[in-house]
Order: C-alpha cells, then structure tokens, then sequence
C-alpha cells in the first residue's frame, strides 16, 4: 500500500461554491495510485465541501440559497458573532455539511459520476484563503 498527499489553496470570492474537481483529479494523477481511496479535507471551520451536479450553475445557486433559508445570517439565537452577523451562521452551515470527501479512486481517476464535481463551499461573505489537503492511499 502506498500513500500520497497533496495540498492547495482556493481564493474565494465570498459565500457560493468554487469547483475544485479538476485540482483533486490532479493530486489523484500525481499520486500514480492505480486503485484505492482519495480524501478530501478543507481545513476550515467555516468552509466544507460537497460532491453535486457540476452541469447546472443553477443547482449551486439553489443550494446556496436553501442553505440561507434553513441557517441564516444574523439569527437571535446565535451568541457568536465576533467576526459579524455571518459568524455562527457559518459554523452550523460547515456543520450540517462535510469538512471532508471520501472518494473512490479507479484507473488512476477519482470515479465521479457523469456530472459530478467536487465543490468547495465558502460559508462567509467576505473572500477567504481556504486551505485543502488531497490524501491518496491504495
């Protein structure tokens, strides 16, 4: 068994999803592991992930705004706003979300459906630097 691990950075420009499918599909190659298990992990408490459609910039949206209907922004119920009314807003929606993929590796390629993709999701309005670690085993 051997294992690979790679890590990059995102610039995002402030709450929606940024594809990173391409970027993964890349670690996968470099790690020239033929069959095994990728790990994707954003190292972010206010960011996560999500494997959906990549064919309609529709379903982003409508996700998005799902997401702002169930956890949103400036809720009473939230004591922790130090860094504004997005704060804890982002927290619970990282929560209710993942902070890392489990994804099968075949023929040397993440094996994605036909129209999936791997997204980064940023939870604050403001851009951020997001920091995500590729681990390849197999």
């Amino acid at each position: 068994m051997s294992a690979h691990s790679d890590t990059f950075t995102v610039e995002t420009r402030g709450r929606g999803t940024v594809e990173i499918t391409q970027r993964v599909q890349d670690a996968v190659a470099a790690a020239d592991i033929a069959e095994g298990l990728c790990t994707v992990f954003v190292h972010h408490t206010s960011a996560s992930l999500i494997i959906n459609e990549n064919a309609d910039p529709d379903v982003q949206r409508d996700l998005d705004a799902f997401l702002a209907r169930l956890v949103p922004d400036g809720d009473p119920l939230f004591i922790h706003t130090a860094e504004g009314p997005d704060d804890m807003a982002s927290h619970v929606r990282t929560a209710l979300t993942q902070t890392s993929l489990n994804i099968p590796v075949s023929a040397g390629r993440c094996a994605l459906g036909t129209w999936q993709g791997v997204f980064l999701w940023e939870h604050r309005h403001a851009g951020h630097r997001r920091r995500i670690t590729v681990t390849i085993v197999g």
